[in-house]
């Protein structure tokens, strides 16, 4: 699948903040057929059992992978999660790269709706789940009037053209 579109970063976010020590330092990519993949590798800081990634890290990339898929229709929008379901199907390891493969369900003037998998590189789905956000000013989130997005839009290329889904 030919990607599209890499979007950016932010500074200080768990799952994709570039000066994040403890941070996940993931990539997110648009698809041409409109979905989202984030890469990924989780840490040993990520775990919960032993050889296991904690439930709450493989929420945390779902959601934020669906999360982005606002950003495909709305470059500039913001949204707030409402509402997150997620399964977990086997266990999720860190120290091996993963993505997350999202896509839009419904998308509407306050809200939206998305679903992602993740999973290994031989495409075993390891967790799914589903989402429902509302879309909201950047500054009704944060509470700041005037909030400064600049912490949002750090770009780190790449060579990455083409993702196996």
């Amino acid at each position: 699948m030919k990607v599209r579109h890499k979007q950016a970063l932010s500074r200080d976010c768990l799952i994709c903040g570039v000066d994040n020590g403890l941070g996940l330092h993931a990539h997110f990519y648009e698809m041409e057929d409109g979905k989202m993949i984030s890469t990924f590798t989780f840490k040993e800081e990520h775990q919960s059992y032993p050889g296991r990634v904690h439930g709450g890290m493989i929420a945390a990339v779902i959601d934020e992978t669906i999360g982005r898929l606002l950003w495909i229709e709305d470059p500039k929008g913001y949204a707030v999660t409402m509402k997150l379901n997620i399964e977990y199907h086997k266990p999720v390891p860190y120290g091996e790269p993963l993505k997350c493969v999202a896509s839009l369900k419904r998308m509407s003037k306050m809200t939206f709706e998305g679903e992602a998998e993740i999973k290994d590189e031989k495409g075993t789905m390891l967790a799914k789940g589903n989402a429902l956000y509302f879309r909201l000013a950047v500054d009704k989130i944060t509470g700041k009037e005037g909030t400064d997005v600049s912490a949002f839009n750090i770009d780190v290329p790449d060579d990455i053209k083409d993702i196996e889904e």
